[in-house]
């Protein structure tokens, strides 16, 4: 089992920090916001798949904080790491590393608070794929990063955003790519709570600390109760969504 560190300083868009047990990792581009890449197995793309199995295989992490950097938890794709060319080998590592990404973070057995520390208009799902979501009073929450661009939504949105919205307004969420404020999430279920964003880390530890009060295997087995039916879903719909949303891109490209 690999121990913090062995990865902690092993991948450039992720900070971690540990205080007893309580795992803070923290999504940066240059040690500012988060901005979205998948150019090669060193992007962000690559790195989130890799990192989560990395934390849930490290016994030593009985909750995880996830959080952004900045006022923006992720708004717009890296300039400096363009996909410049798109062919069938690219997309097979990014079918593989678009299964291992939501796999990996749904097979972390222990709880996880996201912290959403600002906007999030591209993979909302993963803050949100949460057990406990705190958002901070601007952050709004859409998909401006698949259909709303020219893409087909098939990384696994197509199945969060219409179990987390309902079918319809899941749909019209991913077809649309209109955001939803953080007062309309909390209403809406998506967070628990809204927060000023000074306040967000502080009560995220809070909660962490108090869910340490309980044994390690009720932390551990709850976590596996809760996502069991979310990881039947990714099954039997993640790698079908990535296939249908290359196939679509490697149309495109040849189209060009």
């Amino acid at each position: 089992m690999p121990a913090l560190q062995q990865y902690q300083h092993k991948y450039k868009n992720i900070a971690f920090e540990r205080r007893d047990g309580i795992l803070l990792m923290r999504l940066h581009t240059r040690n500012g916001p988060l901005q979205w890449a998948a150019r090669d197995s060193t992007s962000v793309h690559a790195a989130l798949g890799d990192a989560f199995y990395d934390v849930g295989h490290d016994a030593d992490n009985r909750v995880v904080i996830m959080t952004g950097t900045g006022d923006e938890f992720l708004t717009a794709l890296d300039a400096q790491e363009p996909i410049e060319t798109f062919d069938a080998d690219t997309w097979a590592r990014i079918h593989r590393e678009g299964r291992d990404l939501l796999m990996n973070l749904l097979d972390i057995e222990v709880p996880i608070i996201a912290a959403v520390n600002g906007p999030v208009l591209g993979h909302a799902e993963l803050p949100m794929m949460s057990d406990i979501v705190l958002a901070s009073e601007h952050t709004v929450v859409a998909d401006q990063f698949h259909f709303y661009t020219g893409i087909v939504p098939g990384d696994g949105s197509q199945v969060w955003w219409q179990m987390a919205l309902g079918p319809n307004r899941g749909r019209a969420f991913l077809l649309t790519g209109e955001p939803i404020a953080s007062n309309e999430a909390k209403a809406l279920g998506l967070v628990k709570e809204v927060l000023p964003r000074t306040e967000l880390l502080p009560r995220a530890w809070h909660l962490a600390q108090d869910l340490l009060k309980k044994p390690q295997l009720v932390l551990r087995f709850t976590r596996l109760t809760l996502t069991h039916h979310l990881k039947k879903r990714m099954l039997e719909e993640l790698g079908y969504g990535l296939g249908i949303e290359g196939l679509a891109m490697l149309s495109s490209a040849s189209q060009r």
